[in-house]
């Protein structure tokens, strides 16, 4: 009896909380897309600044929401769920597009043409990898073993919905690159970088799944 109690109460905090990080992804194309038309309007195009405030909010933009949701959760002493695993391994994987976007200018790539093409693909799937860890983590500790957890990973919908996007992304990335396409202003880059941020399929995933 004490054991059904413990494991409701480990599995209530999971309802809902998918639904909420879906939420979080809405704000942050909004934030890009308002970004981008501000700094085309002043004039800022090709900017290094401008692109990577644009491109931060709208690859990453509900990373820094869903980084939020977990703090607050772990606040509250909620059990840790499947979502807020999720949420913490996408905000730990915030920084790193930043240092290949800066070091790719600094060494003279060609952000612009097809070259440059992982530069979108790091700020809008660097948090989804960081959320993919954080989901295998939460799975091995909850099966009690590395091996287990990814097992169960593979038999999970909303870690191979995780896992399915960052093999995609770049693939689509690269074929309009190669197609012509340069994200010259910074609506552009916001544009890109919202299509290529499929990150909200994981938590849609996860929120039908809760509706079940």
């Amino acid at each position: 009896m004490v054991r059904e109690e413990k494991e409701k109460e480990l599995e209530e905090p999971e309802e809902e909380e998918f639904g909420e990080l879906l939420k979080y992804t809405l704000g942050g194309f909004s934030l890009g897309l308002l970004f981008g038309f501000i700094f085309d309007f002043l004039n800022l195009k090709q900017n290094p600044i401008t692109e990577w405030i644009v491109r931060t909010f709208s690859g990453e933009g509900e990373s820094i929401f869903e980084g939020i949701f977990a703090i607050k959760k772990r606040i509250q002493g909620k059990a840790l769920s499947l979502a807020q695993a999720y949420g913490w391994g996408k905000f730990i994987g915030l920084i790193f597009p930043w240092i290949v976007d800066f070091g790719s200018r600094a060494l003279g790539v060609n952000v612009y043409s097809w070259e440059g093409f992982y530069i979108p693909y790091f700020y809008a799937m660097s948090d989804q990898i960081g959320g993919t860890v954080g989901i295998l983590l939460y799975l091995s500790k909850k099966e009690g073993s590395f091996i287990g957890g990814f097992i169960s990973y593979l038999k999970n919908p909303v870690g191979l919905a995780s896992l399915g996007v960052i093999l995609i992304v770049p693939v689509g990335l690269l074929t309009v690159r190669l197609l012509g396409f340069s994200p010259t202003t910074n609506t552009l880059t916001a544009l890109e970088t919202i299509a290529a941020n499929l990150c909200w399929l994981p938590p849609l995933v996860g929120y039908l799944l809760e509706r079940k």
